[in-house]
């Protein structure tokens, strides 16, 4: 049996699906977090052994401290953490009991977006002009450099948070206004063109699973336009001649950065050119339903499949793409705080409604959320297809005829 310490099992919303496949695989799963354990998704507890409740998960010092004190004696396999936020706590943690994985020094290129830049330029791969700016002036000075239009962003973000395109200096002086918060901003070129992930499952450096998503649009312009509905869908067909660059690109930028085991998660872009340029890269799943998805895609269970992996050194389901698979986020109109009513799903459904896999809308009389916080907004929908063309219709209708409104 596998002895498995994961942080964070209950959040954010996949965790609890990872937690369940580490146990479904046979492994004794220690969990790790600062939430009281009733407090956890009951999935979550269920696919526990114990837990360890810390005063702050966030103390990274007295977390190993506390930690090392729980497993004492008890040899530990594994130290897995899917949440960006805790990816150098459990590097830390591997240090601290010696088990095999990311340390500290291999994990802060996956958090560090600008050293993350460094080690790819260094190893010859396409990424965007970049630096690191710690205040205005040298903000300026950097976007002398990449020259507009430009990207700022957090150097340790995660999504889209705090994450501005300009295309002018007055605009550069607002967005930085804007991250007054930010102690440490990545200033890098603007890639015009599609924008794709490259997710995979590994084991011992070899790729087990891989899938693309594609962005539509990109998640900067659906963050910063909240009258978009956000689409990502999962290809079917992987082998087109565009899409195998960013495949290629991928796999440079893991052998680059020297990722062996677990889920990986990377942005890339193809200009209109058909140049695939390197975006940023996670030593993570990818959140917001993305997971889902790829389970959509492939009729499997790809937390069952992660947990074998990084357990076992395989996965064991069959692996062939079956539909493209699109996942649309939901957002209300209007001035009000309470979804008041909503329109054309029953048309939607008429016309689609073998092809949905998942239907999660908030209520008529429920709060509307914030889309600024929560990129699932109010509420998900999933549909499926082999065909592109037909997936990418469904994706377009629903997008635009499912109407949610808080007047």
């Amino acid at each position: 049996m596998h002895n498995v310490i994961m942080i964070s099992p209950g959040f954010p919303a996949e965790m609890p699906h990872f937690a369940r496949g580490l146990k479904s695989v046979g492994a004794s799963v220690l969990g790790v977090g600062d939430t009281p354990l009733a407090a956890l998704d009951p999935l979550a507890r269920a696919s526990l052994d114990a837990y360890l409740q810390v005063q702050n998960l966030w103390d990274e010092v007295a977390t190993v401290n506390a930690v090392r004190e729980r497993v004492r004696g008890q040899q530990i396999d594994r130290v897995e953490c899917l949440w960006e936020p805790g990816m150098v706590l459990a590097a830390r943690i591997r240090e601290a009991l010696g088990v095999k994985g990311l340390n500290v020094e291999q994990t802060i290129p996956f958090r560090d977006k600008v050293r993350m830049k460094e080690v790819l330029e260094q190893a010859g791969v396409r990424i965007p002009r970049f630096g690191r700016a710690r205040t205005v002036a040298e903000a300026r000075s950097v976007a002398a450099h990449t020259g507009f239009p430009l990207i700022v962003k957090p150097v340790d973000g995660a999504g889209s948070a705090d994450t501005y395109t300009c295309r002018t200096a007055l605009e550069l002086d607002e967005a930085l206004a804007r991250t007054k918060h930010v102690p440490e901003m990545t200033i890098e070129e603007f890639i015009e063109g599609e924008e794709f992930t490259f997710d995979t499952v590994c084991s011992e450096g070899e790729i087990l699973f891989e899938n693309v998503g594609w962005y539509r649009p990109k998640p900067l312009v659906a963050r910063l336009n909240d009258w978009i509905s956000p689409q990502c869908i999962c290809l079917r067909d992987l082998d087109t001649p565009d899409i195998q660059k960013g495949r290629a690109l991928g796999r440079e930028v893991l052998r680059a950065l020297g990722f062996q085991s677990g889920f990986s998660h990377m942005e890339w872009f193809l200009t209109p050119k058909g140049e695939a340029v390197f975006g940023e890269i996670g030593a993570r799943a990818p959140g917001a339903r993305l997971v889902h998805m790829m389970n959509y895609a492939y009729d499997i269970d790809i937390f069952v499949g992660w947990a074998e992996a990084v357990c076992h050194g395989r996965i064991s389901q069959e692996r062939s793409r079956k539909y493209n698979s699109a996942m649309i986020f939901k957002r209300a109109s209007g001035p009000g705080k309470i979804i008041t009513r909503r329109e054309g799903l029953e048309s939607l459904l008429g016309r689609y409604g073998e092809f949905v896999c998942n239907l999660e809308l908030v209520g008529i009389g429920e709060p509307r959320r914030d889309s600024k916080q929560v990129l699932v907004g109010d509420g998900w929908i999933a549909c499926r297809h082999p065909d592109l063309a037909t997936t990418v219709e469904m994706a377009d209708a629903f997008g635009s005829e499912l109407r949610f409104y808080a007047d």
